[in-house]
């Protein structure tokens, strides 16, 4: 599915949770550098003091992040994800020595429904990494958090 598909339709309500879904361009695993996921997770936290977004709870995989989100009152959920994926891109591709697309140009967004279980969508993203037999017990893996925690 093309960048555009994937944008027709899209529209962010304020104070809505989504689960997000990035990868990085031919889902090279940069993230498995402890210090360039650690940049990632450092864009996410001026985002949260930005007010631009709250994250419930996320994970890093090594060539792709899932997020569960909040977009918050200046903000929409494509200037969330494009300012995550831009910062993220430049500062990481800086520390790479790279100018080659570290995202690639789409993400997978599923706004929640009221009645959803948050803490049941946060268990299921904070999991990836034991699906993915990365490690046999979540907390010995370095790049995940939610705010239950």
């Amino acid at each position: 599915m093309s960048y555009h598909e994937l944008k027709k339709g899209r529209f962010s309500e304020l104070g809505r949770l989504y689960f997000v879904t990035a990868t990085t361009a031919h889902r090279i695993p940069h993230f498995h550098d402890f210090f360039i996921a650690r940049l990632l997770v450092d864009v996410m936290k001026d985002q949260t003091k930005n007010k631009e977004a709250d994250f419930l709870a996320w994970v890093i995989m090594p060539d792709h992040a899932h997020w569960l989100l909040r977009v918050k009152e200046r903000a929409s959920l494509s200037m969330v994800m494009n300012n995550l994926k831009g910062r993220s891109a430049r500062i990481i591709n800086q520390k790479l020595s790279s100018k080659q697309n570290f995202w690639q140009a789409n993400f997978y967004d599923h706004a929640l429904r009221s009645d959803v279980c948050i803490k049941s969508v946060a268990r299921y993203i904070i999991a990836n990494p034991l699906r993915a037999n990365l490690v046999d017990n979540i907390g010995d893996y370095p790049h995940w958090d939610a705010i239950w925690i």
